[in-house]
């Protein structure tokens, strides 16, 4: 059985080249700091988009989307406010956050998920 890690980085994966398919830019991939970690930062023409991948086999449970609960929101910003500041990104640049939800092969972008926190 194929483990979390692999099976999270391997949907990453498919999100990037999704993304990369629309003339994004990838930045980073998995950016950690004490905080928490984002799975994807990419540049949507002058827009900094925050994106989490979020993988589940079928809606039992709720939706990929569901699963950014306000916690997890909360800490993605935080990331965010971290990687903005570490890399001098400037106070009047447009962000977003976004969603990619992958349920079994399907994978769909939910922009602008959620605002900042």
């Amino acid at each position: 059985m194929e483990n979390r890690r692999k099976k999270g980085a391997k949907y990453e994966e498919r999100a990037a080249e999704y993304l990369e398919g629309l003339g994004w830019r990838i930045l980073e991939r998995n950016y950690r700091c004490r905080t928490g970690e984002i799975d994807l930062i990419a540049a949507d023409g002058q827009t900094l988009v925050f994106v989490e991948v979020k993988y589940r086999r079928s809606d039992t449970y709720g939706s990929p989307a569901e699963a950014v609960d306000g916690r997890k929101q909360r800490t993605i910003c935080r990331v965010a406010d971290h990687y903005r500041m570490c890399h001098g990104v400037l106070e009047g640049q447009a962000c977003r956050f976004d969603v990619i939800s992958v349920q079994g092969e399907e994978l769909s972008l939910l922009q602008d998920a959620f605002p900042y926190q």
